[in-house]
């Protein structure tokens, strides 16, 4: 491969990278409207020049079938008063116009098949163009939405990587810390509120206490009171202790001895 075609292929390969990079499908789509409308009103004029030309042959060959009919009855006319010269002389005249009237009814024929193939051309572009209208319309909108889209992910990209995501993340990681604070200041003052209830149940505890000794010792006097007249009540029970007593001192003597 010469450095020529070397060089040249990568000129087009950098050229057709830099048109398609460049290609907006939104306006190359109205583009190829613009285009195709073109070409549609350039084939209206082209058929408009051809039915123009079919006609005018249509009446090329009619004159030259009504000269060549002309022509023939004047042959006859001619016979009639015995003048064959000026017979003979009408009759080439309406060969001539018969083979112009022949040449013309052959061009009309293929000017009439033109005519008709250019018609049908002209009916599929217009229903192309209708067609690519339609299409065109429903590009644009999915283009717009894939803009839309890509514009969307960026946006969302730049977010996760931008000062407003991480002013947003600061945030919420102060929002969590004041939260952290709060519950636990929350915890040291239901602490506090238990220690106080706590020293309120101790001290009814003691409380109650203090009263039950206080019972007790009115119970106590109240007792030592009645006491006096219970001893009284029982002196026949002194001897009964005199005995024991001596029966004591007597085992402690005998256990001194041993």
């Amino acid at each position: 491969m010469g450095l020529f075609d070397r060089v040249s292929r990568v000129v087009r390969a950098n050229l057709n990278s830099a048109v398609s990079a460049a290609e907006d499908p939104e306006k190359i789509l109205e583009q190829a409207i613009i285009d195709m409308q073109e070409d549609l009103v350039q084939l209206r004029m082209a058929v408009a020049t051809a039915i123009a030309s079919q006609k005018r042959m249509q009446q090329q060959h009619n004159q030259a079938q009504s000269e060549a009919n002309n022509w023939e009855q004047r042959a006859r006319l001619a016979l009639q008063k015995s003048d064959e010269t000026l017979a003979r002389e009408a009759l080439n005249r309406k060969k001539v116009q018969s083979e112009t009237a022949g040449a013309l009814k052959a061009q009309l024929d293929q000017q009439s098949g033109t005519v008709d193939t250019l018609k049908r051309n002209l009916i599929a572009l217009e229903g192309k163009i209708s067609e690519a209208k339609t299409k065109k319309d429903m590009l644009k909108a999915r283009a717009q939405a894939a803009k839309a889209t890509e514009q969307l992910q960026k946006t969302v990209g730049n977010l996760g990587t931008g000062s407003a995501m991480s002013a947003f993340e600061r945030m919420e990681d102060k929002v969590l810390q004041m939260e952290a604070r709060s519950e636990a200041a929350a915890e040291l003052a239901g602490a506090d509120l238990e220690s106080q209830f706590a020293q309120l149940e101790s001290g009814s505890n003691v409380d109650d206490e203090l009263e039950a000794m206080k019972a007790q010792l009115l119970t106590g006097s109240t007792q030592q009171a009645q006491l006096p007249a219970q001893q009284t009540a029982a002196p026949a029970n002194a001897p009964k202790d005199a005995a024991v007593d001596a029966e004591l001192e007597a085992l402690k003597t005998q256990l001194d001895q041993l």
